[in-house]
């Protein structure tokens, strides 16, 4: 499919989606996010595709939703559209791993779009934040929440309370990305996970990313019991088999995802 705010490319089975809006900074415009969740539909239903890796510029991941479009609505309007809802339910969909890869400015909806990842790859140029309050708005595509479990509730509340920006740095120290690299290297590092993560076995995968996300929705005992289940539930496959006899004999595991 041919887009008009986005980059697609799949190789070695990682699907790279770039966002293309350079002059709006990546804004999150309805065509982008609308084309977004399409792209990451296809990947989903891609069999050569087992990891996504989500990015934008040099200077902007996404600098935040398309104010331009969002300026004139009414609260009815909000409201029953449900603004930015069903936009982003692909991206919380998607069981095939998510890496943001994040350069520049990701801002507002850019933010909350990279957390909404799997985990973030900074480039040592990224700055985050969510200035909503200086439009007159609180974030509304889960700034509030992401963000304050991600760094903590003094943190996120005086982000979202000054629109500070947070650098590279900072939120590598509090939690927000895994880990920072070179700009040079962003796009380097982030396809390189990219590809250790498409060399597992892709049921496992899947099952990681469950057992991880429930660790937020549930109370330690019952994520626990979770994961417990998941784990023996694992011994049921061939890739579990061929894994542990792979490590007995010392060679690369030949997963097949079953």
């Amino acid at each position: 499919m041919a887009y008009n705010t986005l980059i697609v490319e799949v190789e070695d089975h990682v699907c790279l989606i770039r966002l293309n809006r350079p002059e709006q900074r990546n804004a999150l415009s309805a065509e982008l996010l609308g084309e977004l969740t399409q792209a990451l539909r296809e990947a989903e239903e891609n069999e050569k595709v087992r990891c996504v890796v989500l990015t934008g510029s040099d200077k902007a991941f996404a600098a935040g939703a398309d104010i331009t479009e969002m300026a004139g609505k009414t609260f009815v309007e909000a409201f029953t559209s449900d603004l930015f809802g069903p936009e982003v339910e692909q991206l919380l969909r998607m069981r095939k791993p998510v890496i943001a890869a994040v350069a520049g400015y990701a801002l507002g909806g850019g933010c909350e779009l990279a957390m909404m990842c799997d985990f973030i790859i900074a480039a040592d140029t990224a700055k985050f934040g969510q200035p909503e309050i200086n439009l007159g708005i609180v974030a509304g595509i889960g700034g509030t929440q992401r963000l304050t479990r991600f760094v903590g509730k003094s943190k996120s509340m005086e982000m979202h309370l000054t629109g500070r920006f947070m650098d590279a740095e900072e939120a590598e120290r509090s939690g927000l990305v895994s880990r920072v690299v070179p700009a040079k290297k962003l796009m380097e590092e982030a396809m390189a996970a990219a590809q250790k993560v498409a060399e597992k076995s892709a049921l496992t995968t899947m099952v990681v990313k469950e057992a991880v996300n429930r660790s937020y929705e549930t109370t330690l005992r019952e994520g626990l019991l979770f994961e417990r289940r998941l784990f023996h539930a694992l011994f049921a496959s061939e890739d579990q088999s061929e894994g542990m006899q792979a490590f007995i004999d010392k060679r690369e595991a030949q997963f097949r995802d079953k």
